[in-house]
């Protein structure tokens, strides 16, 4: 499912989204966190963000894998070894990212609420948590796409 798109290699095709869709969920999450004026008109954007940059991120690694499976039948370059290696890391931090983000929205949502479900210091302490991971996600998409094309293109 990974490996080919029209006889082109997935991988090629499928990064591109990974390489907006994470830097994006990162940005969104700190802009979140800290506008709160803003938040009631990022919150739609920052779900569907979250969920779209986590299926980016897997099917990313998941067509490297089978590209790299496909080329060096389990035996990689040392550069593609260090790619590998950051996408590695990249999927997890995405996905605690999405959780972190979704959740920061549901939390902010509840105490807008007339309940008032949501405590302050979890806003305040899931907030810190999404800035922290989209610092992360930030970091390893960029070390991941610039050792993969360090990978490709030589340099």
């Amino acid at each position: 499912m990974f490996d080919q798109v029209f006889g082109l290699p997935a991988h090629a095709l499928i990064v591109h989204a990974a390489v907006i869709f994470a830097p994006l969920l990162a940005a969104l999450s700190i802009a979140y966190a800290a506008l709160p004026r803003l938040r009631h008109k990022l919150d739609w954007a920052l779900v569907v963000t979250a969920v779209v940059a986590l299926g980016a991120v897997f099917a990313a690694k998941e067509s490297g894998e089978a590209l790299e499976h496909r080329m060096f039948q389990g035996r990689p370059s040392p550069a593609i070894g260090v790619h590998s290696g950051f996408a590695e890391t990249l999927v997890p931090m995405t996905a605690l990212l999405t959780v972190a983000s979704l959740l920061m929205v549901w939390l902010t949502r509840a105490r807008r609420a007339p309940q008032g479900a949501g405590s302050r210091v979890g806003v305040l302490l899931v907030s810190a948590a999404a800035v922290i991971l989209a610092v992360a996600v930030g970091y390893y998409v960029v070390r991941t796409g610039h050792t993969g094309a360090t990978a490709v293109w030589g340099g």
